[in-house]
């Protein structure tokens, strides 16, 4: 089919020298933050460079768009879990080809689970889009941007199956400081409410060896935090038959020097064992926080949901959680509104939500997707029932995540130094971080005291709580506790490198790497 747009070819070239520019617009899991990273990888290895939107006026055209530069490449990693997925991505691609119009060049690829379900779809309501590609063949972008571009016609490939394992990809990564690294991918349960099963296929796992290996190629690169990413993480080691691989790899992860936190997402309570707990509490760089989906506080809609366990299983893991680690931070995925769902079964999820006293609790209406067995049950709730009950259990969430971060106020915490602040940052002169809990803590640095960097470690007591937050404003220079660290080293380097300055040495005269394509193991020397 044509790509030419209102008499605009879209497979011109750019006119001028410079390198094309590239923008990566995410949607959804984590796991499509960490396949945006590997795309992002890609469009550099093949000569791209990021887009800086930094010359946008701010003002809008006729059609509601910025005025200012656009990216010659624009990539959507789509989500098709969330409500209004679909309406979201028309929606931009609709803005997108009124921009695409007045620039002959420019490209719009659509990738991820939404492409992966909806591929023909998207050509048929958004013809001017060059590229779909699907969830198992992230590694085929370049490629295809490139065949739309000589051929002036668009490009889908969808593979049912995956094509290489993502981590084998370049990445650019966002941060870094800290890091995803993917340990499997897929999903062998049969949620009725999830279609992530058919759109990412069964688990895959990868080698322990080759996890690690990663690892240690982002600790070397200045990285001291990592977080292990799995569709069903804890289920590790079920492709090559040890089901208690998951514990065996964070106790592994407590033996790379360098590495100060190790976090994990997502955890199945069905698959949840006690090993993977002592592991948890008995390696010091595990951080005492945990991501627990709960889904439902009612037996029999956790049965309708096919969701392999029941409530009091669910209690019973954070009890032995809580047992071994005191102060740990759990937090949920709640799904409010499931068909068939009595106010009674609602009271079940409220009752569980309050023994649970989650930290935070990543809330949902549910909502009905194609292609799922839930899609087809009968008694679907109607929206102001759903939405009652989801403002009666925000309500109770909101206290309870208050109550629990009042607690938190005169402890002593340690926060690593992120690179976004608060919304109130100007106002406040404040600086944000994460504890080890994960709790988003935002802290002012008293006078005399040297700012951290992006990456650095601070010590300071907590003086206020939020609901979704946690200050901590040292009174004195002696409140303050900084500790410099070879991730703010790494935040230099970047930081030098991306301005074209001469980049800081790192400790011992070394300069370090940037690592984008498969981690190998550090070269030994007698």
């Amino acid at each position: 089919m044509s790509l030419t747009l209102n008499g605009v070819d879209s497979s011109a070239s750019t006119t001028s020298s410079r390198p094309r520019t590239y923008q990566v617009r995410t949607y959804g899991c984590q796991m499509n933050v960490h396949d945006s990273e590997r795309m992002a990888g890609l469009l550099e290895t093949a000569g791209m460079v990021p887009f800086d939107d930094a010359g946008a006026t701010g003002e809008l055209d006729g059609h509601g768009q910025p005025v200012g530069p656009s990216a010659d490449v624009v990539v959507f990693n789509t989500c098709a879990v969330r409500e209004n997925a679909d309406n979201k991505l028309y929606g931009n691609l609709g803005m997108l080809a009124h921009i695409k119009e007045s620039n002959p060049g420019m490209q719009i690829a659509v990738g991820g689970c939404l492409a992966q379900k909806d591929r023909a779809t998207i050509q048929k309501r958004a013809p001017w889009v060059d590229v779909v590609f699907g969830t198992h063949n992230v590694g085929a972008l370049p490629v295809l941007l490139e065949r739309a571009r000589h051929n002036a016609d668009a490009q889908m490939e969808i593979l049912e199956s995956l094509d290489v394992f993502p981590s084998t990809l370049p990445t650019r990564r966002d941060a870094v400081y800290s890091g995803w690294v993917s340990i499997s991918v897929g999903c062998n349960n049969t949620c009725t409410f999830c279609i992530v099963p058919s759109l990412r296929g069964k688990e895959r796992d990868r080698r322990p060896g080759e996890i690690l290996a990663e690892i240690q190629a982002l600790v070397d690169d200045g990285a001291i935090e990592v977080t292990l990413l799995g569709q069903n993480v804890n289920s590790y080691g079920v492709e090559f038959g040890d089901r208690l691989a998951f514990g065996k790899l964070l106790r592994a992860c407590g033996q790379i020097e360098g590495l100060e936190r190790v976090r994990f997402t997502s955890p199945h309570p069905a698959a949840f064992t006690d090993d993977v707990i002592a592991a948890m509490a008995e390696t010091p760089n595990v951080m005492p926080q945990l991501h627990m989906p709960l889904q439902s506080g009612s037996d029999k809609v956790l049965k309708d949901m096919r969701r392999s366990y029941r409530s009091a299983k669910f209690l019973g893991i954070l009890d032995k959680v809580r047992e071994q680690m005191p102060h740990a931070a759990i937090s949920t995925d709640i799904i409010v509104g499931f068909p068939g769902e009595s106010e009674e079964d609602f009271q079940a999820t409220l009752d569980v939500v309050e023994k649970s006293r989650f930290a935070t609790a990543f809330t949902f209406q549910y909502s009905k997707r194609p292609g799922t067995p839930a899609a087809d049950l009968p008694d679907q709730l109607p929206k102001e029932v759903v939405q009652e009950r989801f403002l009666r259990l925000t309500a109770l969430q909101d206290r309870i995540a208050a109550e629990e971060n009042a607690r938190q106020v005169g402890r002593t915490v340690e926060v690593m130094v992120t690179a976004q602040s608060g919304r109130k940052a100007a106002e406040t002169h404040r600086l944000s971080g994460r504890s080890q809990d994960q709790r988003l803590v935002h802290f002012s640095v008293p006078g005399g005291s040297e700012t951290p960097r992006p990456g650095d470690l601070v010590t300071v007591v907590i003086t206020e709580a939020a609901s979704f937050h946690l200050v901590a404003d040292p009174a004195t220079a002696a409140d303050f506790r900084l500790r410099r660290s070879r991730a703010g080293d790494a935040w230099d380097r970047s930081q030098a490198e991306s301005c074209g300055v001469p980049a800081v040495p790192a400790a011992g005269g070394a300069r370090a790497s940037v690592s984008l394509g498969m981690p190998s193991l550090p070269v030994r020397t007698a």
